[in-house]
Formats: C-alpha cells, structure tokens, sequence
C-alpha cells in the first residue's frame, strides 16, 4: 500500500460503516447499535481492513451486497463481487 492510501484507507473504512450500517438499518429492521455490532464482527469487515486484499476498490453498495451474501452463504468470498462472476 503507497503512502497516500495509508492516509486514505481510515476514510474509507469510516465511510463504509456508516453506509453499511445505516443501509442495514433500512433493509433489515436493525436497530443502529446492533446493526454495527452485526458489521464489525462479520468475515466482510475483517476482509475490509486488511490492506492486503485492496477492497477499497469496491464500492459501499458493493461490500453491503458482500456482507448480505456472507449472512445468507456463510462465506463472503460466495459473491459475486468477489468471485467475479
């Protein structure tokens, strides 16, 4: 990772929670806090923050469409974000 998306990358992982969870919140019933709690310690964040796999390439309805994918497979690498299909 170049220095300029070490500087990046804490915003884009600000966004995407906020994005998510609000999106979670509308879609699924989910309370703010719960909805958060659900994000946080789901495959999909880990998978975000790590630099590593560069999903800051992936838009925020995108890892929304992840993180629904691992809630209804178990696994997010089963979207179609990811697989490529």
């Amino acid at each position: 990772m170049n220095r300029d998306m070490k500087k990046f990358f804490p915003y884009y992982i600000g966004f995407v929670e906020k994005y998510v969870v609000g999106e979670l919140c509308k879609r699924h019933g989910l309370e703010p806090l719960d909805a958060l709690r659900r994000f946080l310690n789901s495959e999909t964040y880990r998978m975000i923050c790590n630099p590593e796999l560069a999903m800051w390439e992936f838009s925020h309805p995108a890892i929304l469409s992840i993180w629904e994918c691992e809630q209804a497979t178990g696994d997010p690498r089963n979207s179609v974000y990811i697989k490529g299909e």
